[in-house]
């Protein structure tokens, strides 16, 4: 183990940070645990053929020495970005075996989040995984447990949550900007099938009857992990998992768990107290559907009055009419806060939040900026907090209970039509018991979290 890695996780362990915006003092950080930021980690992706590999080059100022991928003919452009690497296709050994990694990055499809970002705490190493956290609800409460008992710096792929627009927004609302706000729309009006999003065109919306031969290069069993076990089939991967219930978390975990970020945050919200999902348009038991609706209640918190959050999958909101004409609503996706003295707009990740009409946001005398802003990457963030013995800025402590709301989000649209009231202390849906299967999906035998 070297000199960064004994030295950060005894630092952690002792560094007792707080609060989504915290910074340490620099007098705390200049303690006999302090490592210089100057001094490079040793970083290992796992998935790191698709969004991993953005992923790995954002972090390549650092020690890459390790890359993990089931598929490696997929995974090329990585080993080739990274020659000295040492090259693994499962983690579990990559972990036994290696013993010099300091932080894990973590692209896989959404099934496997969980378990491998579990085994990368359990073995003291601080974890990036990509959105959405994890595929259930299970898993997120227990990924973010499990965080706060190692002691790691973990860091969740939600790119806005470390840019200036989710800030700005924040700001504004508490500056009391456009009142107090009853009522959100949220959407993604993209689709994984035709005339939607045309990456996805080429998806199958029922499970083929038939598998195709494995290609060269890819450990099929160890892709599948812990779900049940089907046939390889080009439908599946590379890329197309998302849309599978099986291994993907749909538009909800896709795109939800970027757009809801800044209304979870600016709103201060917790869990809500029912879902309900409906205007199910396409889909099926294998399949997420290419459009829905999903109505989460929000009780009263301390400042904020309760709210209504509307959430539309392949489709846009309702025009406001504040909205001037000719003015278009964000592209691919956004938020709506609708206060009682005025009305916010932004795009998927937080970007480019302005006041509507044009005119109030030209009278709106803005507050100081009073939250930290972060530099550079998300990545970069991650990395940054690890050194400095800082909290990441969308940790699991906050990133698990975002993903639990897009989570909840699909359990509606799985019984649309249908008030689902939620215990959150218990992580159960109290009015329909069909649903909880939802709440903590089985494993495969041979695997656990």
């Amino acid at each position: 183990m070297n000199k960064l890695t004994t030295n950060r996780r005894r630092f952690i362990g002792t560094a007792g940070t707080t609060g989504l915006f915290q910074i340490v003092p620099r007098h705390v950080l200049g303690g006999p645990n302090y490592t210089s930021p100057s001094e490079k980690l040793n970083i290992a992706g796992i998935g790191v053929g698709g969004m991993g590999h953005a992923n790995m080059l954002a972090c390549a100022k650092e020690n890459i020495v390790a890359l993990c991928d089931v598929d490696h003919k997929y995974a090329a452009k990585s080993f080739e970005a990274f020659p000295k690497a040492a090259v693994y296709k499962d983690y579990r050994v990559m972990f036994e075996k290696q013993k010099d990694i300091d932080a894990v990055l973590i692209a896989t499809p959404d099934h496997t989040h969980a378990v491998i970002s579990m085994a990368a705490m359990q073995s003291g190493k601080h974890v990036f995984c990509q959105k959405p956290l994890t595929h259930d609800i299970y898993e997120s409460r227990m990924l973010a447990k499990a965080a706060k008992e190692a002691g790691v710096v973990t860091q969740m792929g939600i790119q806005g949550h470390s840019q200036e627009g989710l800030r700005l927004i924040c700001e504004w609302i508490w500056d009391g900007a456009i009142g107090d706000v009853s009522e959100v729309d949220a959407w993604c009006s993209l689709m994984y099938s035709p005339p939607g999003h045309a990456f996805w065109s080429s998806i199958l919306q029922d499970r083929p009857k038939q598998g195709q031969s494995v290609p060269s290069g890819l450990d099929w069993d160890r892709w599948i992990g812990p779900a049940a076990m089907r046939e390889y089939h080009r439908c599946y991967h590379p890329g197309s998992w998302r849309c599978w219930w099986d291994f993907g978390c749909g538009m909800m975990g896709d795109r939800g768990a970027h757009t809801l970020d800044s209304v979870f945050t600016a709103l201060k919200l917790g869990a809500p107290s029912s879902i309900e999902g409906s205007g199910i348009v396409g889909g099926n038991a294998e399949v997420h559907p290419d459009k829905a609706k999903v109505t989460y209640l929000f009780p009263a918190r301390d400042g904020f009055p309760a709210l209504k959050l509307n959430w539309y999958e392949g489709q846009e909101p309702p025009r406001p009419k504040e909205l001037e004409e000719g003015r278009n609503l964000h592209e691919q996706g956004g938020v709506i806060f609708k206060g009682d003295k005025g009305i916010i707009m932004c795009g998927v990740y937080g970007n480019s939040p302005r006041l509507i009409p044009e005119t109030a946001m030209r009278a709106y005398k803005r507050p100081a900026k009073t939250l930290p802003r972060i530099k550079g990457s998300h990545e970069g963030n991650w990395i940054n907090a690890i050194k400095s013995g800082t909290k990441a800025s969308a940790d699991f402590s906050y990133s698990g209970p975002l993903t639990e709301l897009a989570l909840l989000g699909n359990i509606a649209k799985r019984f649309p039509n249908r008030k689902l009231d939620w215990d959150n202390e218990n992580m159960k849906v109290t009015n329909f018991d069909d649903a909880n299967a939802w709440v903590r999906r089985p494993y495969r035998a041979g695997w656990s979290l």
